[in-house]
C-alpha cells in the first residue's frame, strides 16, 4: 500500500507550521508511516523553512515529534 513520500509529507508539515500547526498530529503520523516505507529512521528538516527558527523552536519541534515516534534532524546540524 503506497502513500505520500517523505518529501511530500515534509512539505505539508512546513505548510502546517506556517498555518498555526493545522492538523500537525495527523501529518506526523503520515510522516512516520512514510519514513517506515522508505526504510528511514529520521526526518530531516531545513531550519530556514521553520516559522520559529531559533534554538528553542527547533528543540520544541524535536521534542514534540519525538513524543510521537519521529526523530527530527536539521540540515547543517
Amino acid at each position: 500500500m503506497n502513500g505520500p513520500d517523505v518529501a511530500d509529507v515534509t512539505d505539508r508539515i512546513y505548510e502546517s507550521l506556517n498555518t498555526d500547526n493545522a492538523d500537525i498530529d495527523g501529518l506526523i503520523a503520515t510522516l512516520k508511516a512514510a519514513l517506515a516505507r522508505a526504510g528511514l529512521k529520521e526526518a530531516v528538516f531545513d531550519p530556514a523553512k521553520l516559522v520559529q527558527n531559533n534554538r528553542s523552536g527547533r528543540k520544541l519541534m524535536q521534542a514534540y515529534f519525538r513524543q510521537r515516534g519521529v526523530i527530527v534532524k536539521y540540515v547543517n546540524s
